[in-house]
């Protein structure tokens, strides 16, 4: 395995490190931090006290920024203190903004007083626990600003109830799942592993091959419990489509080298799976369609393009534009969504536009990782330079995959189809806007008579009916896929995948 977490992907979830998504606590207060912030020295500490194991657990509140509301969550466990007696420390997660695990090293009990101190964002909470230790009430404090807060312990009915995820299929099922596995000739030291659900009787079966978004996803592209490729192939397979769906390279039980790759490299990998059923005596060679979300919505055309014998391709959510466009789009739409206000997600945008000029302009990785730290030094609001020098921020945009990125472009490989082609975009889609990637799509698509690009009206990226859209609401929507487009897409992948005397 490459090391990285599975399901991280989606671009925007391909994130760059909380140290830098941190600053976006500071675009949503009202006036934003005064300049010498970053110098300000943390209030003064409480006494130590005894922790109180009352106090583990989950905790949520809405911080009023004066400009929007955020969702703040604290998780607090009980860790090992100064001579091994029991302590308590937690992470911190805003919602609304995607910075998840902020560090919480110290949680401090003074009768009923509690403090959190946050060293990330220079400041902490300070909440008085009620009586019946269900909620805190309290000060949220950023440098020299503060803010009310009131904190309310999760249930864990809450908490079951927000992880639910009732389209997830479980067996029995009225069809085969065989494991598998086969290597990539294209690529030395790749091997993918996978689930092949066959339906019943003895085929030759029409096929779906399923390619995952960006990052490192499992076969069930799962993300925040949401497992959306199972609950796809389950769909598919009960129609008497066989469906592959299969680990990335470096992930769950593939080998190879995921952050080393290009979507290019990927794209390799793809094809090495239609090759797989292909060999199979189960499957029609002639009835084998590709199914792509996010990224794999570029990979379908890309494998497709060099392969006239792939019979039709679902494109979910695939990119019409290049991918600088895509990514600085992207943090505008996210950026407004989850309260930075337009000025402060254009400052987002202007200073992600600066660092993409910096990567294709400098093809040596050292230089540019030089240069971006003096941009980064001088260019980021509050003044917080441990935050925006971070390494970890300099070495995503300088990955070999993010180089490649920044400057393809789909149009070309859209324009050589001559097949079947549904592509379908949310309308709530902040990742890949309908309104941007649409028309381009249609563009590229004009040439082929059998190619349709449609907008779903409501469903975010993930394809679930969504609020705003923001990545945020992901896990908080029990729906992994909305009915109106599961039915969509198995209706017409079984259209299209009848044997040619039907």
């Amino acid at each position: 395995m490459s090391g990285r977490p599975v399901g991280e992907g989606l671009w925007t979830v391909r994130r760059r490190a909380w140290k830098r998504m941190t600053v976006m606590l500071w675009a949503a207060c009202a006036g934003g931090p005064p300049p010498d912030a970053a110098g300000a020295a943390p209030p003064p500490s409480q006494a130590p006290a005894a922790p109180a194991a009352a106090l583990t657990g989950d905790w949520r509140g809405t911080l009023d920024t004066g400009l929007t509301r955020l969702r703040l969550e604290f998780h607090v466990t009980t860790v090992p203190g100064p001579g091994g007696a029991p302590a308590l420390a937690g992470t911190l997660d805003s919602v609304d903004q995607q910075v998840l695990g902020l560090p919480i090293p110290s949680v401090s009990r003074e009768g009923d007083t509690v403090t959190f101190d946050i060293p990330a964002v220079l400041g902490g909470y300070t909440g008085t626990l009620s009586a019946d230790g269900q909620t805190l009430t309290g000060t949220w404090r950023q440098a020299r600003q503060s803010r009310p807060l009131a904190l309310t312990r999760l249930t864990t009915a809450q908490i079951q109830a927000e992880q639910a995820r009732p389209q997830v299929p479980h067996p029995p099922f009225p069809y085969r799942t065989v494991s598998v596995a086969y290597d990539n000739p294209a690529a030395a030291g790749v091997r993918l592993a996978g689930t092949l659900t066959l339906p019943p009787g003895k085929g030759p079966f029409p096929a779906a091959l399923l390619i995952t978004g960006s990052g490192p996803q499992d076969r069930d592209e799962t993300i925040e419990g949401h497992k959306p490729f199972l609950v796809l192939a389950d769909a598919l397979t009960r129609r008497g489509i066989a469906v592959l769906r299969v680990d990335d390279r470096g992930v769950g039980q593939s080998t190879g080298d995921f952050d080393a790759a290009t979507t290019p490299d990927f794209a390799t990998d793809a094809a090495a799976g239609v090759a797989y059923l292909r060999g199979r005596a189960d499957i029609d060679p002639r009835r084998i369609g590709l199914i792509g979300h996010s990224e794999g919505g570029l990979i379908a055309p890309m494998v497709a393009s060099r392969d006239p014998t792939i019979a039709w391709l679902v494109l979910m959510a695939g990119p019409g534009v290049d991918g600088e466009t895509i990514l600085l789009s992207q943090k505008r739409l996210i950026a407004g969504a989850t309260g930075v206000g337009a000025s402060g997600a254009e400052r987002l945008v202007d200073m992600d536009r600066r660092e993409y000029a910096i990567v294709k302009d400098e093809s040596d990785p050292e230089r540019a990782r030089a240069r971006l730290r003096i941009l980064l030094q001088g260019g980021m609001m509050g003044g917080d330079n441990r935050i925006a020098t971070s390494e970890a921020v300099i070495e995503a945009v300088t990955k070999p995959w993010y180089r490649w990125f920044l400057t393809y472009d789909p149009a070309p490989a859209l324009r050589t189809l001559r097949l079947p082609v549904l592509a379908l975009v949310g309308s709530k889609d902040l990742q890949v806007s309908a309104s941007e990637n649409l028309p381009a799509l249609r563009a590229a698509l004009a040439d082929d008579p059998k190619a349709e690009a449609r907008e779903v009206p409501g469903l975010n990226h993930m394809f679930q009916t969504a609020d705003t859209g923001a990545p945020t609401e992901y896990a908080r929507i029990p729906e992994t896929i909305a009915p109106v487009a599961l039915d969509l897409i198995t209706d017409w992948v079984a259209a299209h995948s009848r044997r040619p005397e039907q």
